[in-house]
């Protein structure tokens, strides 16, 4: 088993997950880049820098995830830390649609049960199916963590206030694959707390990335911050929260 300590980020070859990874590199982390498409995963990982590895791993296909533990297994020996950072809003293009047009075509009455079903595959069946296969490894580790990257459009309790700004834009797609991820992430973080390992969900907020197509406000830089704080703090740090920058509590 090597010394230092490994991370493991799933959709780090673009967008928010590609600044973890380089934020996690900066902090002396051999880093895993998660990569559907391995070349893509190449080119990632020589631009977070050396002690980053491009690691194949589709999170919708088993025989990928399983093959993705292997090799962590067998070449690192070792889990830190894992950020399951892979979504994605939709399976279609919105030719120009803004976030809010497009979620009026995903509304309970009308939203495409099989477009719901991918999503959700993804952003939550995806995010479960890595637990498992990577969860051995993370036992393995002393101080493990895990940090899933999720959305203040999940929070059931924030889209309850008639003031909240974005919540026209709820819906059984991406929002609803959210709270369903708030759900798992405290599913995890009871399951693991006996172990002392910390699981935890965050916002990285209305980043600029191709999830939005590029609608956000925020940049990479400060989407990717709020997940690299978490995953560094230290082992008397709480589990089972869901923050965004600097602490600040999103309610469930």
């Amino acid at each position: 088993m090597q010394d230092k300590p490994v991370a493991l980020v799933t959709g780090a070859n673009q967008g928010i997950g590609l600044q973890i990874a380089k934020d996690l590199a900066a902090h002396r982390f051999t880093v895993l880049v998660g990569s559907r498409n391995f070349e893509r995963g190449e080119a990632a990982a020589k631009e977070v820098g050396l002690d980053a590895h491009a690691l194949q791993l589709d999170v919708t296909d088993q025989g990928s995830i399983t093959a993705a533990a292997e090799r962590v297994r067998n070449e690192f020996g070792r889990l830190d830390v894992l950020i399951q950072n892979a979504a994605i809003s939709t399976t279609r293009k919105r030719f120009g649609q803004s976030v809010e047009e497009y979620a009026k075509t995903t509304r309970p009455s009308n939203v495409s049960i099989d477009e719901m079903r991918a999503v959700w595959d993804t952003n939550v069946f995806g995010v479960l199916s890595v637990y498992q296969a990577m969860l051995p490894l993370l036992r393995g580790t002393p101080g493990a963590r895990i940090v899933n990257v999720s959305s203040g459009v999940g929070s059931l309790t924030t889209n309850s206030d008639p003031a909240y700004a974005y919540r026209a834009i709820f819906g059984p797609v991406y929002p609803a694959s959210k709270t369903a991820l708030n759900a798992l992430t405290l599913a995890m973080a009871l399951e693991l707390e006996p172990e002392g390992i910390k699981v935890n969900a965050v916002s990285p907020g209305y980043t600029s990335t191709n999830l939005n197509g590029y609608a956000g406000t925020e940049t990479v830089e400060e989407g990717a911050r709020e997940a690299v704080r978490v995953a560094l703090l230290g082992p008397d740090s709480p589990t089972g929260t869901f923050t965004r920058w600097e602490g600040e509590t999103i309610p469930w």
